[in-house]
């Protein structure tokens, strides 16, 4: 089970823990999954932008659509870069009813199709970056054993 809410306070994550949420997804940490200790356990953080973000670019920061775009693949090229010792994650916060009108489509679509050019690019959900960031855990603290 996930949260993704921005308006949260310090007792947030213990409450989800408590309620049984695995993951966060609005804390804007990292580009790397973390994991929060809450006082029942811990709760993992996925990675989360306001920089890639349509409300925050075209309704906050009156940009065009095609700065969405630029702004999405100049991050990816440097995540990219990033990612050879280790992985990545590059969330895009889009809205349909910002992102998805027909005039703004197209860049979105764009930006997409530059990120998916490139080779060991997958696309995920919360839940499969979870699941992957867990499994990738147990493998370490079994070769650390």
């Amino acid at each position: 089970m996930a949260w993704a809410w921005l308006d949260r306070d310090m007792d947030t994550p213990d409450i989800l823990a408590e309620e049984g949420y695995e993951y966060v997804c609005d804390w804007v940490l990292d580009d790397q999954p973390v994991v929060l200790n809450t006082r029942s356990g811990s709760l993992v953080s996925v990675p989360y932008t306001q920089e890639c973000n349509d409300v925050a670019m075209i309704l906050i920061q009156h940009h065009k659509a095609a700065e969405y775009r630029d702004r999405a693949i100049d991050q990816f090229e440097q995540l990219y870069s990033d990612a050879h010792d280790s992985a990545r994650i590059m969330a895009l916060v889009v809205h349909p009813y910002i992102m998805g009108v027909p005039h703004r489509l197209r860049y979105f679509r764009e930006a997409l199709e530059h990120i998916q050019s490139r080779s060991g690019v997958v696309f995920w959900t919360g839940d499969q970056i979870l699941d992957w960031y867990l499994g990738a855990q147990v493998k370490s603290e079994a070769v650390a054993r």
